[in-house]
């Protein structure tokens, strides 16, 4: 038996970036899992996963399935002959040509033989398809005139073991050796003589790094220097560059600027609707305090980025207009005036609405507060207008500001300091790590 790389690569139209990390996980388990099944020797795992391809490469995966001992136990040999015939029959034996098994409980015939391995190759197609089949994928979709569905349209299919194609058909797509290269860059097809040649060949001439993981530590590196060179630190959401990196082949960072007049909205709305709507990295200064910038992440290598850059200021110039809009109409409107609206809105059928939840929270806050000797009216204040600012239009537009809001929104309506922290607080923790609430 002798030993391949194989590499099977699956081209489509871009994938939700969202669920990038989740489909090319499940897509190599299924492999791995179904040749570990058939107990098919194989070294090292590589999944590659790019906006428009899932890829599996594995080393020295044996090119013959190991042959396997059969033993089936029939009846007792004191059963009816016509039972032992029947027995025989199933085995494709006959009856004369079974063993005897004896145990404890009396002996019992057997049939036992080898059954020879498989090709890998034969098996492979069929492994790639099943693991296809079993992708997390809650809605599919079809295109064209085809009946096959998928998560988006596929284009092509490499499947290679060693330096052969692997024959087969799957979504559609006759398997071959010919991957694309990026789709600005290098938009042709790069023939692949080996598996092996798999990454290599896509980074040069095809300007696409397929592993995820190198693309993201690039990412990484490149909006943490762009921060140093705005004098400050540029702040990294884990799930944000996971999303960055799985819309981008060939990832290329740039710094653009908005201007300072939007720093008079809270922070926290500006870095939610450059991160959300655009999905740009923020960095602040040394004060953790918000600079007028943004890192956006390109998937091409400009030759004019300044240009590009302009464009990305365009478009987040009216998204951060936007949050200034709501922000100076929100503080139009005191957060106590905003509560009896609350009488509107349906919080739960048997428990009425969110105005009568705010009732019910004042009173419960005053109480507690009353029992722990600290201040009753700020408790009871701060649950009265702890929902306030639900039926503001920054609240209405990022529902994650919720309880932050409120903070600002009480500040500015002269309300005590005690109570717009107490209004913030109330949804902390927000998960699993976060900070704690700190004041009574």
């Amino acid at each position: 038996m002798t030993n391949r790389d194989f590499l099977v690569e699956l081209g489509t139209e871009e994938l939700p970036p969202k669920a990038l990390k989740s489909l090319s996980a499940a897509f190599t388990k299924g492999i791995v899992d179904a040749l570990s099944k058939a107990n098919i020797s194989f070294e090292d795992v590589t999944s590659y996963a790019a906006p428009r391809r899932l890829a599996v490469k594995i080393s020295a995966v044996s090119s013959q399935q190991p042959d396997s001992d059969i033993e089936k136990r029939g009846p007792s040999c004191k059963a009816p002959q016509k039972a032992i015939d029947g027995f025989a029959r199933s085995c494709g034996i006959e009856s004369s040509a079974l063993q005897v098994l004896e145990t404890d409980k009396g002996d019992y015939f057997v049939y036992r033989t080898t059954e020879k391995g498989a090709d890998t190759v034969s098996l492979l197609p069929g492994f790639v398809q099943d693991s296809i089949n079993a992708l997390p994928i809650p809605k599919r979709m079809r295109w064209g005139a085809s009946r096959i569905e998928f998560v988006r349209p596929s284009k092509w299919l490499v499947m290679l073991f060693g330096d052969e194609v692997i024959p087969a058909t799957i979504l559609g797509l006759t398997t071959g050796r010919k991957t694309r290269g990026h789709r600005f860059h290098y938009n042709h097809d790069i023939e692949l003589m080996a598996a092996s040649e798999y990454e290599d060949k896509l980074l040069s001439p095809g300007y696409v790094i397929a592993d995820f993981a190198i693309r993201r530590a690039k990412i990484e590196t490149q909006v943490i220097a762009a921060g140093t060179t705005l004098g400050g630190v540029a702040e990294i959401d884990p799930e944000l560059l996971d999303e960055v990196t799985a819309l981008n082949e060939w990832p290329v960072a740039l710094t653009g600027r908005f201007e300072e007049r939007f720093l008079d909205v809270p922070a926290e709305a500006l870095i939610l609707s450059m991160k959300e709507n655009q999905k740009y990295f923020h960095a602040v200064d040394t004060n953790n305090k918000l600079l007028p910038y943004f890192i956006t992440v390109a998937n091409i290598e400009s030759k004019d980025p300044q240009q590009v850059i302009e464009g990305n200021e365009k478009v987040i110039r009216p998204r951060l207009a936007d949050a200034a809009f709501f922000f100076e109409t929100d503080k139009k409107t005191t957060l106590e005036s905003r509560v009896e609206k609350l009488s509107s809105v349906v919080f739960q059928n048997q428990l009425g609405t969110v105005y009568d939840k705010a009732m019910r929270i004042s009173e419960l806050a005053g109480y507690i507060a009353g029992q722990l000797g600290t201040d009753v009216s700020h408790a009871k204040r701060a649950g009265y207008l702890a929902k306030g600012d639900l039926l503001s239009d920054m609240v209405f537009e990022f529902t994650d500001l919720q309880g932050l809001m409120g903070y600002h929104y009480a500040l500015h309506d002269g309300e005590p300091e005690e109570v717009a922290l107490a209004i913030n607080e109330q949804y902390l923790p927000k998960f699993a790590g976060d900070i704690l609430p700190q004041s009574d």
